[in-house]
């Protein structure tokens, strides 16, 4: 690929994605001769033929379509890289953009990110929140510096930060079932109760559906607390965090519905970020105040029972 520019290969990118010679001028703000210069000599380079022109609108050959694909990439890690060097020029970046998961316990995440940005002043936090799948959406679509949500450990572009865990409890309020509650209700008698879940904010992405029974009617809700307020007036059931649920509990306005078949779960919260995406300044030193709070304790403790990792 020797002489091959990142120009042309803007040019070309430009001819696939907007259909054609003209549309990818007007995009680039550039003649259309010289647009199809650059796809020209990039080409003749190449020795290949990228595009197919018999057709009224160009189409990639076979190896144009495979050329491309990896072009993207390139394209893609230059900009990245352009990014971060002008966020170096400039010392510390405008703007952060992070997003709290559905799990998290409000008041711990909203101080930990306090105590960061209070000495920061000159850099705006866009703080969204999101549910199931919706953050790790955010983060791979790249509108997110970090999020504080569970992750799937598995996966070797993810990097990750230990937070806590966060147990969620199966619960009911008193006199919504007509059966006595025991260790042993099963998914077949909780099939005609009304299930309330968290609906998936994600865009595009098909995340798990957690807990579900299958053939049970089921309601959404946005977040945690709504779910929350729903099962208390018995509207339905569904699995809280322990932390959100502690006072109800205590005295009774909820029951754990626990037991052989109705197990609750845990969820480990993490710090995480892509490891392709080059950090700035400031969002490298927020995530070392992250670690450096939750080893210490002061990261999102909800409760004596939750363990960081």
């Amino acid at each position: 690929m020797s002489g091959a520019t990142l120009q042309q290969l803007r040019c070309f990118d430009a001819v696939v994605t907007e259909g054609g010679f003209q549309a990818a001028a007007a995009k680039l703000g550039r003649s259309h001769p010289s647009v199809f210069a650059a796809v020209r000599n990039l080409e003749q380079q190449l020795g290949l033929t990228l595009l197919d022109r018999d057709s009224y609108r160009v189409a990639l050959t076979a190896a144009g379509r495979s050329f491309h694909e990896r072009a993207r990439i390139l394209l893609g890690d230059a900009e990245r890289l352009g990014a971060h060097a002008a966020q170096l020029r400039a010392g510390e970046e405008t703007e952060l953009t992070v997003v709290v998961g559905d799990l998290c316990p409000l008041a711990p995440t909203l101080g930990l990110l306090r105590r960061f940005f209070d000495e920061r002043p000159s850099t705006r936090l866009h703080l969204h929140f999101e549910a199931l799948a919706g953050p790790m959406e955010r983060l791979r679509d790249g509108e997110a510096d970090l999020i504080l949500h569970h992750v799937d450990m598995a996966d070797p572009e993810i990097e990750r930060l230990p937070l806590v865990a966060v147990e969620l409890e199966p619960v009911v309020a008193p006199g919504f079932l007509a059966f006595p509650i025991t260790r042993h209700i099963t998914p077949r008698q909780m099939r005609d109760y009304v299930q309330c879940v968290i609906r998936d904010s994600a865009r595009h992405t098909t995340g798990p559906d957690y807990h579900l029974i299958e053939g049970a009617r089921s309601w959404t809700v946005s977040d945690q607390l709504m779910k929350k307020e729903l099962i208390l007036q018995g509207m339905g059931w569904g699995n809280l965090p322990t932390f959100l649920i502690e006072a109800e509990r205590a005295d009774g306005r909820l029951v754990s519905i626990r037991g052989e078949h109705f197990r609750g779960g845990r969820a480990h919260l993490v710090a995480a970020r892509l490891r392709s995406r080059p950090a700035g300044p400031v969002a490298e030193r927020l995530w070392r105040h992250i670690g450096e709070e939750s080893r210490a304790g002061r990261g999102l403790r909800v409760e004596e029972s939750s363990r960081l990792n």
